[in-house]
């Protein structure tokens, strides 16, 4: 009798309690048993002190909504991704324009200082005269960690344009909207391999550090010099287009046998509407370095263009159809861009 006194005393109780509120036992079950047991031997009698909660957790926790809802069947793509044939996906080829001005150096040089960075960063190496093991979880990691990057310049340029297109109270002649098409294009690539990968924490805080020091390099070096900015966008591309080459043949040569018969995201199947039987992650990675090639030929054709005056050839209309142009496709391309005389 003098034992159960004992165990029903306020003291023990509290100390329960305390041990309970501290996280000392830290698991679901044992966290119920506490609270159950605090509750068993609390003395009926003593209404001063409030009872626990015995309310789930899960009754807190948010609740995503279903994906279909009943007044959105589907949000459409603000730009449609231009249709391209697989004999034209398979035509990219690499190129490289050679610098021909004191800026144009200045924007090749920043590129390959940062090409260096982001091989240290995403531990990606691809030299055929040294061994090398790129996986498909390396191949994600510099993926991700390069779309973060490529989606500022497009965004940057475009704001830009369009504050000085606002103080100037004039027109921009169709740059921003093909800037903010660019960013758009890059933030999709994103969002399609974040369907297949999730960063952890510290790629997420380098991902952090690295938008932030290039968001505002890119921002100061644009109220500079827009036309270099647009070559060393230029030759960043021409990066992105070797290192997607690079991931095809490593993927056709039987070196990532993870995504031999992986389907493409459904995210990507409806943003570059993928036909049926072409929806494998090779065919995605043909789409997404058609549409890095298409950058590359973009800023390097603007790179070439009077940043003030001239119109953008990408969204202007010709006299003569029948001549190749320039426009949104991929039928015309040109690796080195356009250059003034050709378009203007």
């Amino acid at each position: 009798m003098t034992s159960s006194r004992v165990l029903l005393t306020p003291t023990l109780t509290a100390n329960v309690s305390r041990a309970a509120s501290k996280g000392l036992y830290s698991s679901t079950s044992t966290g119920t048993g506490l609270r159950a047991s605090y509750v068993a031997l609390r003395p009926f009698n003593s209404s001063s002190r409030r009872n626990f909660s015995v309310s789930h957790k899960a009754q807190l926790d948010f609740f995503p909504p279903p994906r279909d809802m009943p007044n959105i069947k589907q949000t459409p793509a603000s730009w449609p991704h231009p249709e391209a044939t697989e004999q034209q996906l398979k035509a990219i080829q690499l190129d490289h324009r050679e610098p021909r001005t004191l800026s144009d150096s200045i924007a090749y040089n920043m590129v390959r200082f940062l090409r260096w960075g982001t091989d240290l960063a995403t531990g990606y190496r691809h030299d055929p005269n040294k061994p090398y093991v790129m996986s498909e979880r390396k191949w994600l990691v510099r993926f991700i960690f390069l779309e973060t990057v490529a989606g500022v310049p497009g965004m940057m340029a475009g704001m830009l344009r369009h504050f000085r297109s606002l103080r100037r109270m004039k027109r921009d002649n169709g740059w921003i909207e093909t800037m903010l098409e660019d960013a758009y294009n890059e933030r999709m690539h994103l969002l399609t391999f974040l369907k297949m990968a999730e960063p952890g924490r510290f790629m997420k805080l380098m991902i952090l550090g690295a938008q932030g020091v290039f968001s505002n390099g890119f921002f100061l070096a644009y109220l500079i010099s827009p036309k270099t900015c647009h070559r060393f966008v230029g030759y960043l591309e021409e990066e992105a287009t070797k290192t997607y080459t690079y991931a095809i043949e490593d993927l056709e040569s039987g070196k990532l046998p993870g995504w031999e018969n992986l389907e493409a995201p459904e995210i990507a199947v409806k943003y570059w509407n993928m036909p049926e039987g072409k929806r494998t992650m090779k065919d995605l990675l043909y789409y997404i370095r058609a549409d890095e090639a298409k950058h590359r030929e973009i800023h390097h054709t603007l790179g070439n263009l009077d940043q003030a005056e001239d119109p953008n050839p990408f969204v202007s209309e010709y006299k003569d159809p029948s001549k190749p142009h320039p426009g949104k496709g991929i039928e015309h391309l040109k690796s080195k861009g356009w250059e003034r005389e050709e378009v203007i």
